[in-house]
């Protein structure tokens, strides 16, 4: 289970990388350079052929991935291999459902367990529809991390009740990817959230700038950032996969997710 222990005025930030881009061995140093970096904890997202919630950015990598031969099973392994190699902040794998239907569930959350995954987020399942696996997370003790976006209040009320871990605010409808701004409704729906929920209240989609953070960090408790870099592996996976280049380029990515940290500083 994930229980963030936060100091009054910290800001949680949660991380998304693709499991297997550039490659799984370098999954791992990335995950460990974002833990340097000051993340809360990562989500390791599966690759998929259909992410129906992801831009472009996170689809090249996705296909990339796959391209290696990653799969669910792969993935779910791969964080396991963090946490033998050092990586101590909570993982959280990020899957689209229809790779868990395909395996057995027993299966699936024995798998959950024996590599150390502390919570589980399905962006295309209805909260309608999640009340097994809820039942099922909680069984095994794991978070079943909850995606929120503008709707009924009475919704809302019912999918923030039974969350978990943190509330996943999505900053605007549609996929992910860099934005350059965001609706304004986007404060109201924020606050709102926090008025309801009993656990921190973290924002994304879209987050790619220190101004952006900032912004959100006023409204929420955190912000979780993908896209951003995902694009940053991507201009630099020839470096990373060059032995000779590798920790210049690992380091170069650590300075960059620190700018997205709370503990970061200009000075």
């Amino acid at each position: 289970m994930i229980k963030f222990q936060l100091e009054q005025g910290e800001k949680l930030f949660i991380p998304f990388i693709t499991a297997g881009d550039p490659s799984e061995e370098i999954t791992i140093d990335l995950a460990i350079s974002l833990q340097a970096a000051g993340a809360h904890a990562i989500e390791l997202g599966v690759p998929y052929s259909d992410p129906l919630a992801d831009g472009p950015v996170i689809q090249r990598a996705s296909k990339r991935a796959l391209n290696h031969g990653m799969n669910i099973i792969k993935a779910i392994e791969l964080a396991g291999k963090m946490k033998k190699n050092g990586v101590k902040i909570p993982v959280i794998l990020f899957t689209y459902y229809n790779p868990v239907l395909q395996l057995d569930t027993e299966y699936f959350f024995a798998l959950l367990r024996k590599n150390r995954i502390s919570g589980l987020l399905t962006p295309d399942l209805p909260f309608e529809e999640s009340s097994e696996l809820q039942k099922n997370c909680q069984t095994h003790d794991i978070s079943y991390i909850s995606l929120v976006a503008p709707t009924s209040k009475e919704r809302l009320v019912n999918i923030v009740e039974q969350a978990e871990g943190f509330v996943y605010c999505v900053s605007s409808l549609g996929v992910t990817g860099v934005r350059q701004s965001f609706d304004a409704s986007i404060t109201e729906f924020i606050q709102q959230v926090k008025q309801l929920s009993h656990i921190p209240v973290a924002v994304g989609f879209g987050i790619s700038t220190r101004e952006q953070v900032d912004s959100m960090n006023k409204l929420s408790d955190g912000v979780v950032v993908g896209s951003a870099l995902v694009k940053k592996i991507e201009e630099l996976q020839e470096q990373l996969l060059a032995s000779d280049t590798r920790q210049d380029a690992l380091r170069e990515f650590e300075t960059y997710a620190k700018t997205f940290s709370p503990h970061y500083s200009f000075k």
